[in-house]
C-alpha cells in the first residue's frame, strides 16, 4: 500500500476499502497537526481538529472526486478551522500564550528564544487568512498553485496575498522589536 499514491489511497477508501486510510492518517496527520499548531497555537485544539479532519475524511469520503487529495484534505482542515475559529470569535481575547514556534519552522531557524517569542506575537497579530498564507507556505512548505487550489483563488493572487502578509507580518514584528528595545 505504500506505493499507491494518495490519490489511489483516497479512491479505495471512498469505495469502501477502509483500511486504507490509515496510510493517508500516516502521511498527513503530522502536516495537518502543524498546519492547526501555526494557526491556534494551542497543542490540544490542534490535536482534536487534526482527529475532526480524519473524522470529515471518512465521513464525506464519497464526496472525494479524484483530485488532488493533499488539496482536497487541507481544504477540509480550512473548513473545519474557519468553523472553530468562528465558535471561538465570541469568546476570544487579544491574550497570547506564552508558547514560542517550535524550532521545526524552517523560516526562523537561526533566530534565539526572544525573536522567535516576537515572531509569534506578531504572526498572532494577522487576521486569519494571512497568517494561512504564510503558515501553508513558509512553514508547511506548500507551492502557490496547491494554496491556490486550497483557498479558492489563482496562483497569482496567492503569491501578491502571501507577499503582502510577509510584509504586514514584518512591519507588526519590527514594531514589536523597537517598542520593547525603546522600554529597555
Amino acid at each position: 500500500m505504500k506505493h499507491l499514491t494518495d490519490e489511489q489511497l483516497m479512491k479505495a477508501v471512498a469505495n469502501g476499502e477502509l483500511n486504507k486510510l490509515s496510510v493517508l492518517f500516516d502521511r498527513y496527520h503530522v502536516r495537518i497537526y502543524n498546519f492547526f499548531q501555526k494557526m491556534t497555537h494551542n497543542k490540544m485544539v490542534s490535536e482534536d481538529l487534526t482527529q475532526e479532519v480524519f473524522i470529515k475524511v471518512l465521513k464525506y469520503r464519497s464526496s472525494y472526486n479524484n483530485g488532488n487529495f493533499a488539496s482536497w484534505v487541507y481544504t477540509v482542515a480550512r473548513n473545519i478551522f474557519s468553523s472553530h475559529y468562528q465558535k471561538q470569535k465570541k469568546e476570544r481575547t487579544n491574550v497570547i500564550e506564552d508558547d514560542i514556534l517550535s524550532s521545526e519552522g524552517k523560516l526562523f531557524v537561526e533566530s534565539n528564544k526572544e525573536d522567535l517569542e516576537y515572531l509569534q506575537r506578531s504572526l498572532l497579530k494577522l487576521n486569519d487568512k494571512d497568517r494561512e498564507l504564510i503558515v501553508m507556505h513558509k512553514l508547511q512548505e506548500m507551492q502557490y498553485e496547491q494554496i491556490a487550489t486550497i483557498v479558492g483563488s489563482s496562483e497569482n493572487a496567492v503569491k501578491v496575498k502571501t507577499h503582502r502578509a510577509l510584509k504586514k507580518l514584518k512591519d507588526i514584528y519590527f514594531r514589536s522589536v523597537n517598542v520593547i528595545g525603546n522600554k529597555n
